[in-house]
């Protein structure tokens, strides 16, 4: 693994413009997958990241995209899809999103032959990328990079779209710890689960992109949102986060367990 600087650690903390859910909802997707992996998958989890669980790589990835060597991981956290189309009518971009992305994490881990440094990365791209693809602006319109540009206020304070749902929305509702999200999110019976895990990765970036759609009608820009949003949305914050743990703990279970 390449070692980078505390400074370019602390550069990345202050440029939100890709990330996704914010720390504690990465923590969160994490942990409800772990509380969900097979035995053996916890335990091939375990060699492959050096004893940690998989939270603890939850938000690694988010520092990686201005690291030497790296810089192509930048394009992968998102798939900007424009009003009137869909995943597999829109521009793709030719240096990756994160349904290749995820793909490509997927087919890669399944190799038997891969060595063991090429296991931990994909292994923990895959850990990050999957709550990614749940994130409604990772979903968002390419004329406005994703809600980058979609200007709003948020409780009279001047942001963006991207901005409030990757990290305001869920801290300004919930002032829980990430083990707080997992115990009142993983609540799902095994036949849920199994019904949420039905699908393919394009299927499951499909529901994000109808749920960006929902966002824009209810947030046009430079408008001002305050308790009655923070009320409406943050179930759908919720359902999403709950999702990309089960979907991730699947994953995981599929290829490790």
């Amino acid at each position: 693994m390449k070692r980078f600087s505390l400074l370019a650690v602390v550069a990345l903390c202050f440029s939100q413009s890709i990330f996704g859910w914010g720390a504690v909802g990465h923590d969160a997707v994490c942990a409800i997958a772990d509380h969900n992996l097979k035995p053996k998958a916890r335990r091939e989890l375990h060699k492959i990241l050096d004893g940690h669980t998989i939270v603890y790589y939850s938000s690694w990835m988010d520092y990686l995209r201005n690291v030497d060597g790296y810089e192509a991981t930048y394009t992968w956290h998102y798939a900007n899809v424009d009003e009137g189309k869909s995943y597999e009518t829109m521009r793709k971009n030719p240096k990756g999103d994160v349904v290749t992305a995820i793909n490509d994490c997927i087919n890669t881990l399944q190799q038997r032959d891969i060595c063991d440094s090429l296991r931990s990365t994909y292994t923990k791209y895959l850990i990050h990328l999957v709550g990614d693809l749940h994130c409604p602006m990772h979903a968002g319109r390419a004329t406005d990079a994703g809600g980058n540009r979609h200007q709003i206020k948020w409780f009279g304070k001047s942001t963006n779209l991207h901005s409030l749902w990757d990290s305001k929305l869920i801290e300004s509702y919930h002032k829980w710890h990430y083990s707080e999200w997992c115990e009142q999110l993983d609540r799902a019976d095994r036949r849920t689960r199994r019904e949420i895990c039905k699908g393919s990765v394009e299927d499951w970036f499909a529901e994000s992109v109808e749920i960006a759609k929902m966002v824009y009608e209810k947030t046009p820009a430079n408008g001002n949102y305050s308790y009655a949003y923070s009320f409406e949305m943050p179930p759908v914050v919720e359902e999403q986060i709950a999702k990309a743990g089960y979907r991730l703990a699947y994953l995981l279970n599929k290829i490790f367990g």
